[in-house]
């Protein structure tokens, strides 16, 4: 994938360890700074804004111990032979107010079985956001379907849908809107698009829990959604994953697939294995710390809230600082990461990599965020493949290719600036660093090119 910067993970990982190690270094750590917005810029040799590190991700509570060692004792690893994973399955269900949940290996292999499920084959085509992580893109390869990239709202991050139908065609069975960075996308134009063409939704919500689309969970809008609890996440396991929904027999489907074509509740077809299916399931030690970590998710998410909005107070008076725009109906954002575009004519034609290393030195880490991923080099390595020749005409390759321009999702890749989760985290003082550093930067900005 096309990358401005460090890869999410690898950035999660720096920015969660504090930060760069030459501030750590200066021997002006952890001494007073006054004046923080005046002064030569810290990459010119000046004094950091800040020098102090950020709250470490993830954050272990000790009292779930003898939970973990009790499941390692039993030997009662595997789901089919252990309580653990239904137990969490019930809780998260409760937590997002969905009739049926179901825990998988991996957000990744939530997306598959879901896509599976609601009838994705291969040869069909389905309609998802280009700004996103590229697991939401590449699970259409793996069902061998096309994923067809509808632009990008620059304002919003997410998907805009007035960019929707004109990507429909005769094969496209799907759409899969992306809740990204924890930001809910669009939903009530999107699925009047999917009623209007008989198109089935699955939202991809593995950066969004709790986050709410007029009032209601997102992931709960659609057909199926999507979440992970990758190590990065706010509810975390290492790896995990699940598919939830408000039809019980679709989920039971869902549910048949991730354990080898096994009938499941309301799913019960003749056979031992009737159906086609794979392995996906989740360990019985997963679902415990999982459990462990929705005991914080509600507080975190609501500390994350108020210092965004704060720090969205802070940044949206800065000339060329420009914060996202929640989409309409949008009522709660959780802000997985917290992002922002930068104007590089505001900050004398500074290229936006100069920006973020003059941040980074100021002693708050930053990233550039995604790649345009339909100019990710996987794509022509999946349509040059035989099994992609012989499902879809040279001719719609061709117009694939051709159509494959996204001018606004090319800009928000351009301009984009994240904070991560963990950042969130901390106390107010912590959010005046973040934007001290940046009017900082801008009233030097003549000292950046």
């Amino acid at each position: 994938m096309n990358r401005t910067n460090v890869s999410r993970r690898e950035f999660l990982t720096t920015a969660s360890t504090g930060v760069v190690a030459a501030i750590a270094a200066s021997p002006l750590a952890g001494a007073e700074i006054l004046n923080k917005k005046a002064g030569k810029l810290a990459c010119a040799g000046g004094q950091p804004v800040r020098t102090k590190g950020w709250p470490s991700w993830p954050v272990w509570d000790r009292s779930a111990e003898d939970e973990i060692l009790a499941v390692l004792r039993s030997g009662n690893w595997f789901r089919g032979s252990g309580t653990r994973v239904t137990e969490f399955e019930k809780r998260y269900a409760e937590l997002l107010g969905a009739k049926s949940c179901l825990a998988t290996a991996s957000g990744t292999t939530a997306l598959i079985t879901a896509l599976h499920t609601v009838g994705v084959e291969a040869g069909d085509e389905v309609i998802v956001s280009p700004y996103t992580f590229v697991a939401s893109y590449n699970v259409i390869f793996m069902v061998k379907a096309l994923p067809v990239f509808a632009d990008s709202d620059a304002e919003t991050f997410t998907i805009d849908p007035a960019r929707i139908e004109e990507r429909i065609t005769e094969r496209t069975r799907a759409i899969l809107p992306v809740h990204i960075l924890g930001l809910p996308a669009a939903m009530d134009p999107i699925l009047a698009i999917a009623r209007k063409h008989r198109l089935v939704v699955v939202e991809d919500a593995c950066q969004a829990w709790l986050a709410e689309y007029k009032n209601q969970k997102c992931g709960l809008l659609g057909d199926l959604g999507c979440f992970s609890f990758q190590n990065s996440k706010h509810l975390p396991a290492g790896e995990g994953g699940a598919v939830v929904g408000n039809d019980e027999a679709l989920v039971d489907r869902c549910h048949a697939f991730h354990n080898c074509g096994r009938p499941h509740g309301a799913f019960q077809p003749p056979g031992s294995n009737p159906t086609r299916g794979t392995n996906f399931r989740m360990q019985e030690f997963q679902a415990v710390i999982l459990m462990s970590q929705m005991k914080r998710l509600e507080k975190d998410t609501r500390l994350r809230g108020e210092n965004a909005q704060y720090l969205t107070s802070r940044l949206q008076d800065i000339p060329g600082i420009v914060p996202f725009k929640p989409n309409p109906g949008a009522t709660r954002a959780v802000y997985h990461l917290y992002p922002f575009r930068y104007k590089k004519e505001l900050f004398n034609q500074a290229p936006r990599q100069r920006f973020l290393e003059a941040l980074g030195a100021e002693g708050i880490p930053c990233s550039g965020g995604y790649g345009p991923a339909n100019k990710d080099g996987l794509l022509e390595e999946a349509l040059n493949s035989k099994s992609y020749r012989r499902l879809f005409s040279k001719e719609r390759l061709d117009r694939y290719r051709q159509e494959n321009v996204l001018p606004r999702n090319d800009q928000l890749c351009a301009e984009a600036v994240w904070f991560t989760q963990n950042m969130l985290l901390g106390t107010r003082q912590d959010m005046d660093d973040i934007a001290d550093a940046i009017e900082k930067i801008y009233e030097n900005r003549d000292k950046l090119a």
